[in-house]
């Protein structure tokens, strides 16, 4: 079983328009409602991939409600932790050309008896968890090491920690000594405070993430692939796609196939890039099937292109 935290998850609203057009009024052609947040996300994939999951996430109002609805009716079984503020709805505009303009709301501001309150949830319900995955960015209220407080208890009761957040949460839980951490290259870039125009340049910054406390390093680097950085070396893995719908949710679909393959080597790092190349070919944040991955389109080596520019330098 895979168990996600989310501290500030979301109601996504998509709308498709033609073009969006600053002072117009435009006219939907389609629009959906999905569950929303990275742990969100993750245990989406792992339930598609047909592996149990447990989603701990602090639920407020209606739109709380509307979320954990929708989770349970991906056959997701939700540990709610009941908040005073509403639970954050989010609007996505899609236009034809996979343009993506997203408006993302603060979300409520947690106090310090529900921030025990989820931390204490995570402690009751993550036993016979295989991982621990803390996901996305902390809501107002919780501190920026809140994450690293997880991080610690979590190792005290034998449970292991995969950590996708950045700034200052991510620094900070760093000395907790995540058993993973999932950045992007604009993540790594910020988390070692200079411009990556390299894969050689991702890949140096990984080894630094992992000298700050990190015992593995899962970059994504978006077309050119993802990077795995652990004690054993340095692995690459690519896959081919055939055309781009959305990214939305990608790097949340990776980490949850890298989990369910067991969240460590090459087997696990193939399976990240099955899954992620899945799910950029999938309209907005729908997540892979079994059916939808290709392995045979993927390739991991230990050789890797380190001169190779990013197709989109981090600056």
């Amino acid at each position: 079983m895979i168990l996600t935290v989310t501290p500030n998850p979301s109601l996504d609203r998509t709308y498709e328009v033609p073009g969006l057009e600053r002072g117009a009024v435009l006219r939907a052609g389609a629009d959906r409602v999905d569950p929303g947040g990275k742990g969100v996300n993750v245990s989406r994939a792992v339930a598609a991939a047909g592996h149990e999951t447990l989603a701990v996430l602090p639920v407020g109002g209606p739109a709380g409600q509307a979320l954990a609805d929708l989770l349970v009716a991906e056959g997701i079984e939700v540990a709610p932790v009941p908040v005073a503020g509403a639970t954050r709805s989010n609007i996505a505009v899609a236009e034809p050309d996979g343009t993506l303009t997203k408006i993302n709301a603060a979300g409520p501001e947690l106090s310090p008896a529900e921030s025990e309150a989820l931390l204490e949830t995570v402690r009751e319900r993550s036993t016979g968890a295989a991982w621990i995955a803390c996901c996305g960015s902390l809501p107002r209220g919780l501190a920026p090491e809140w994450y690293a407080d997880l991080v610690a208890r979590a190792h005290r009761a034998g449970a292991r920690i995969a950590l996708d957040t950045s700034g200052p949460s991510l620094t900070a839980a760093l000395r907790a000594r995540p058993d993973v951490v999932k950045p992007n290259a604009e993540e790594l870039a910020q988390a070692v405070g200079r411009p990556l125009a390299t894969i050689g340049d991702a890949v140096k910054a990984a080894e630094e993430l992992r000298a700050m406390g990190a015992e593995a390093v899962l970059a994504s680097l978006g077309a050119d692939g993802q990077l795995l950085v652990d004690a054993t070396g340095t692995y690459y893995g690519t896959a081919e796609v055939d055309a781009v719908r959305s990214n939305v949710g990608a790097g949340d679909a990776s980490l949850a196939g890298f989990l369910a393959a067991g969240g460590t080597g090459t087997r696990a790092l193939a399976e990240a890039v099955a899954h992620g190349a899945a799910a950029v070919q999938l309209p907005g944040s729908v997540m892979p099937t079994p059916g939808d991955l290709r392995p045979s389109d993927v390739t991991v080596t230990d050789v890797v292109p380190m001169d190779r520019p990013l197709t989109e330098a981090v600056s």
